[in-house]
């Protein structure tokens, strides 16, 4: 049986960051800044997601860009079944504390409701 294929377009901005000991021919922000202004000129980006890419010791990393105020946070990348009607992966139900089920439908002791 041959499973049906899902087929995912994207359309990010990608930053690659490398680390290296040599810090004379370090990016600094001014330039950096420099090349995104020109990059938006040059291929007139829509307001488009960005992913970052770090070269990790064994592989490449994919993170998220956020912002918390002050500085840019590299944040985990998640991934989800493209197909989740066809994936036979169940909804998760919610989870519901004890102490937060309403307590006007439930019997208390003494109550003369049971």
């Amino acid at each position: 049986m041959i499973a049906e294929a899902s087929v995912r377009s994207e359309r990010v901005v990608n930053f690659q960051l490398w680390e290296e000991k040599d810090y004379d021919h370090r990016l600094h922000p001014e330039k950096l800044l420099s090349i995104i202004e020109l990059s938006e000129k040059m291929f007139k980006f829509e307001d488009l997601e960005i992913e970052v890419e770090y070269q990790g010791k064994e592989t490449i990393g994919k993170y998220d860009l956020d912002f918390d105020g002050t500085y840019f946070l590299l944040t985990s990348k998640l991934t989800a079944c493209l197909a989740e009607d066809a994936c036979g992966i169940s909804p998760e139900k919610p989870k519901v504390a004890i102490s937060e089920v309403n307590k006007a439908n439930s019997c208390a002791p003494g109550s003369g409701c049971c």
